[in-house]
């Protein structure tokens, strides 16, 4: 794997219509490096979830163009979109597994509809081996912990082997023995695999790990804080809009 530059050109995303529009992206530019970790910090409501749900192309923006590697995802048909779909992983806070599969069919799930070069379940086994549940293929998800069931998901994140990973409060659910080793997870698979990874949290233990934070209000990125060799994070913009 290796990881793709997301770029965003303008992005401006409402919901409603009128007065009482809510303005969640508002007018966006960023441009995100290959391979790096990027933290999306706010409030509730901040407009944090709605910059993933724009990039993994969940939701599409009023205005404004996004470009991940090659692909301008706000200016392809709807095939365009599916595949496009199928290069990234998602993680969830409430995890989403189905809770009639086991462990391996719930992390192979993506990938069951598609035709593939790999052994579905083998790479299933492999994802679960990596995040630390090997051995634990067959269980339901109501056998498992709070912890072990986000190591699910991330793991069934990775099956497709993705170039870019969004993250919307990973461990918003978690306590903060298993938030934390969650978090070593998600900084060791980056290591290895080299993707991209954009997490949305309001914790500041998260978002101190990564390469970059952006702070976000109103649907505006307002600071952008890059880590320096230290991880000490050093202000590079500074919000000019007023509290």
């Amino acid at each position: 794997m290796t990881g793709v530059r997301v770029e965003l050109a303008g992005v401006t995303k409402l919901y409603g219509t009128g007065v009482d529009a809510i303005v969640a992206a508002n007018d966006v530019t960023v441009n995100i490096e290959p391979s790096s970790i990027t933290a999306i910090t706010g409030a509730s409501g901040s407009g944090k979830s709605t910059l993933l749900h724009l990039i993994g192309a969940i939701e599409a923006p009023d205005k404004g163009r996004i470009r991940v590697g090659k692909k301008e995802i706000t200016s392809v048909g709807t095939r365009g979109l599916v595949k496009y779909r199928r290069t990234l992983g998602f993680v969830f806070q409430r995890y989403h597994l189905l809770p009639t599969l086991s462990a391996l069919d719930n992390v192979i799930a993506p990938v069951l509809p598609f035709r593939t070069t790999f052994d579905k379940a083998a790479r299933g086994r492999e994802m679960l081996d990596l995040v630390g549940l090997g051995g634990r293929e067959n269980a339901l998800p109501g056998q498992l912990s709070g912890g072990q069931q986000q190591r699910v998901a991330i793991a069934r994140a990775l099956v497709g082997q993705p170039t870019l990973l969004l993250a919307d409060e990973p461990t918003g659910s978690l306590d903060s023995v298993t938030c934390a080793a969650t978090l070593d997870l998600l900084i060791r698979i980056r290591a290895e695999f080299g993707m991209t990874m954009l997490i949305a949290t309001h914790e500041q233990d998260v978002a101190a790990l990564a390469d970059r934070r952006l702070h976000v209000r109103d649907g505006r990125i307002v600071q952008d804080i890059v880590a320096d060799d230290s991880h000490e994070g050093k202000a590079s913009v500074e919000a000019v809009a007023a509290d």
